[in-house]
């Protein structure tokens, strides 16, 4: 029964591990290469090979191996210090952020008729 549970937290931690390198890759690759530049990071390519790889890793290998833990610590590292300094060079989220204000309209700024 404890083995069952155990069993169970060990497959509950790879899922974890394969949602943070996957949402690693998909951030980075929506990011534009010269964001990455301008922030004084490595380049676009080197992260999405490194969070790639850090997918595969974390899908094929067992938790208790040593390369998950390494593909865990390159996801955290580009979400707690990669992602910040590249939304703060592109001013903002990257791929989901708005432009322009809540009362713009197709052709411009709404006036209210005025």
């Amino acid at each position: 029964m404890l083995m069952l549970g155990f069993a169970g937290f060990l497959g509950i931690l790879k899922i974890l591990l394969m949602a943070l390198a996957a949402f690693g890759l998909v951030d980075a690759a929506f990011r534009r290469e010269d964001a990455f530049r301008a922030a004084d990071k490595q380049n676009k390519v080197f992260w999405l090979i490194i969070l790639g790889l850090a997918l595969v890793v974390s899908y094929l290998f067992s938790i208790f191996m040593f390369l998950p833990v390494i593909g865990a610590i390159a996801s955290i590292v580009y979400i707690v210090d990669v992602r910040p300094a590249l939304k703060q060079v592109s001013g903002g989220s990257g791929w989901g952020r708005r432009r322009g204000s809540s009362s713009d309209g197709p052709y411009g700024p709404y006036n209210g008729g005025r």
